[in-house]
């Protein structure tokens, strides 16, 4: 396949309508005449400074600092959370991070499993509990597979609301039970080839360290979140900041009391998915809103992500209707108000260092019912061009965002249908990713885009 590709430098302004010298504008915003497939940014090593939070309290307090930074693709290298807005179907999302020694690395787990993994935490605090009360750890062998679980009945009405709240958001965990167990083993036995044996990763290649797929509802080292918090139920509330970060529940409209995996379905369009790797933060995240749920992103100066999804046309008019995206933030923006003041994105709105931290818009449609995706990178020293990818609204857009220290790029690109986010990837896949396809004449080609 023969792809058209888009350079952008650091210094280069949307206003100035980008490579392109035919753009014409539409809304406000600038187009090229043609879709491209392949939007690279170049020359991301400019050091610069960005106003961090210092300080936030309930009461209303937020004080920033500054924080500077340097680096070959610096802030992005700072933990980075992949945001979603509606209408978009989600269909598999994959995170890779290169290896640093040879390791194996499981295969996708099947569907129960993958919930297993999404709830540990909740698994291992009913286990203590358990403990405490002196229940016993039950081994059997079931279809000729061993199997252990917790012995947690204790009789009737012995559970507290709490627990049973906390049971029923995760209602596909496997229960303690030998029919469960049973059923895991089947839900294994069941799941496709790609559950086979563990594969080995070499030194330099990049292992998947976080993985979602909707149909088969695993989720495995990520966690969905969402600007919902409910002091009732997960994270916080209040006449100040509004809403903090909470678990998102299964169609990411409300909080969860737990992690739960997003459904396979339809993102509204006044939705937004927040997903988040499962390394809660501990005392390592920077200033954190008081009584919000907060977890890390995916730091590190290379790393790869891979998403697969639609963005169908709704037909809604008003106010960010019909108008889905997929972009990523520095990962210190949620955790304090991502729609409040109290931000390092623009930091005591200081209008020269807006998205200062750090805001990568990947997919973004800027007008009620368009067709066309525009990708703009904020920081201090912002860039992004006038051209744009072509609205994925009746099949599938595979896109790989692929940052990368040595050449201090990132690109964005779509893929082949046919591409697999399997469990690793090759420094030759990725260097594929980056780089234009072979048929490509790049000299001939910057001809004509400077043309």
């Amino acid at each position: 396949m023969r792809y058209s590709i888009a350079f952008a430098v650091a210094t280069a302004s949307v206003a100035n309508a980008g490579f392109c010298t035919d753009a014409f504008e539409e809304s406000g915003n600038f187009f090229c005449p043609n879709a491209v497939k392949q939007i690279k940014y170049n020359g991301l090593d400019i050091a610069g400074k960005y106003r961090a939070v210092a300080q936030m309290t309930e009461s209303g307090t937020c004080t920033f600092e500054d924080k500077a930074y340097s680096g070959p693709i610096a802030p992005f290298d700072e933990d980075l959370t992949l945001h979603f807005r509606g209408p978009l179907s989600l269909k598999s999302v994959a995170v890779y991070t290169p290896s640093k020694g040879k390791r194996d690395v499981p295969k996708p787990h099947s569907k129960r499993h993958g919930h297993q993994h999404l709830h540990k935490k909740f698994h291992e605090q009913q286990q203590q509990e358990a403990e405490k009360r002196g229940a016993d750890i039950v081994t059997a062998t079931i279809d000729g597979k061993i199997a252990t679980w917790v012995n947690n009945w204790f009789g009737a009405n012995t559970a507290s609301p709490t627990a049973t709240s906390a049971a029923t958001s995760a209602a596909t965990y496997a229960a303690s039970s030998a029919a469960s167990a049973k059923s895991s083993a089947k839900a294994s036995k069941s799941s496709s080839s790609s559950s086979a044996s563990a594969s080995s990763v070499p030194v330099g290649d990049y292992q998947r360290v976080a993985y979602y797929n909707s149909k088969d509802q695993v989720a495995d080292g990520l966690v969905f979140l969402g600007n919902l918090g409910d002091p009732a139920i997960s994270g916080t509330w209040d006449t100040v900041w509004g809403a903090s970060l909470a678990y998102a529940n299964e169609d990411g409209t409300k909080a969860a009391a737990s992690p739960t995996i997003l459904k396979d379905g339809l993102i509204d369009d006044s939705t937004e998915i927040i997903i988040a790797s499962d390394q809660e933060c501990k005392d390592d995240c920077g200033t954190v809103r008081p009584g919000t749920v907060a977890y890390k992103g995916f730091e590190g100066a290379n790393k790869v992500f891979l998403a697969e999804f639609t963005m169908p046309l709704s037909g809604k008019k008003g106010w960010n209707m019909d108008m889905p995206a997929f972009w990523m933030l520095n990962g210190r923006i949620p955790r304090t108000g991502q729609y409040s003041k109290c931000s390092c994105w623009s930091g005591d709105n200081a209008s020269p260092l807006q998205g200062g931290c750090g805001e990568a818009d990947i997919i973004e449609i800027l007008a009620t019912g368009d067709t066309k995706a525009k990708s703009t990178f904020h920081f201090a020293a912002g860039t992004g061009d006038s051209h744009y990818f072509d609205r994925p609204t009746s099949a599938p857009m595979k896109v790989a965002v692929v940052f990368q220290a040595s050449s201090s790029t990132a690109s964005i690109k779509v893929l082949d249908d046919s591409f697999d986010f399997s469990t690793s990837l090759t420094s030759d896949q990725v260097e594929d990713l980056i780089n234009d396809e072979k048929d490509i004449d790049l000299f001939s080609l910057m001809s004509f885009i400077l043309s």
